[in-house]
């Protein structure tokens, strides 16, 4: 823990900022997200409770700043790895390289896909409307480099069905990530009963799986805005 003199200039708030941000994002590689508490956050960081405030309004938009900045970091990946996984084949086949290249690297990233699942559920829901705002204008700018990313390897789709999938791939993520991530009870009853054992998710199979299915129901059906696109060959 380390302990903070007062600050008194811009340079030395945006200090205290990133080390509240350092520091939580410490803790979301030891623990869950619903484990992050704002008393421990602060005894962590070295600040009473009521100067993080000063800093973050609420834990939950310490969360969401992070969950930004964790988007920003995996789509400066992306780039290489699509590159290096999407060759020259058909749409479809592209379109599964694609999917299998997003839940790989979100796989890679599992304090992203924690943050992911608890967006709309919690993290959200403690924020003020400024907070919310800019939290969703960053959203919107991580999803247009998304379908920008994903478009370069899937002209077919168009911009607006590109931009589709984008919004999409944040959604189902986080709901395939809670999903793959059952309570003690039901591992329990996994294991009692393995005809129940069929229906627990891995998450890179399970993500993989679902986003091949958007993506091809995409080339198959596209948007009314994208009709003028080629279609898949």
């Amino acid at each position: 823990m380390t302990t903070f003199q007062r600050a008194r200039s811009e340079e030395q708030r945006a200090m205290r900022r990133r080390a509240i941000l350092d520091t939580a994002a410490a803790m979301l590689a030891e623990m869950p997200v619903a484990r992050v508490s704002l008393n421990e956050l602060s005894r962590r960081v070295g600040l009473a409770k009521s100067n993080v405030l000063r800093y973050f309004e609420s834990r939950e938009a310490v969360l969401l700043e992070l969950l930004d900045v964790a988007s920003r970091e995996w789509l400066e990946r992306l780039d290489g790895a699509l590159t290096a996984a999407v060759g020259t084949g058909t749409p479809y086949e592209r379109g599964d390289q694609v999917a299998a290249t997003l839940a790989a690297t979100l796989a890679d990233r599992p304090v992203l896909c924690d943050l992911a699942a608890s967006q709309a559920a919690v993290l959200e829901h403690n924020v003020s409307p400024h907070v919310a705002a800019q939290y969703k204008r960053a959203a919107v700018a991580n999803a247009v480099t998304l379908s920008r990313l994903v478009g370069a390897h899937l002209r077919e789709l168009g911009e607006h069905d590109a931009m589709r999938l984008a919004a999409a791939t944040v959604m189902v993520t986080g709901a395939v990530w809670t999903h793959s991530r059952p309570a003690v009870a039901m591992l329990a009853a996994y294991e009692a009963d393995p005809s129940l054992a069929a229906m627990r998710l891995d998450f890179t199979t399970a993500l993989r799986e679902t986003l091949e299915v958007l993506i091809t129901g995409l080339l198959a059906r596209p948007s009314p805005r994208d009709e003028a696109q080629p279609g898949p060959s």
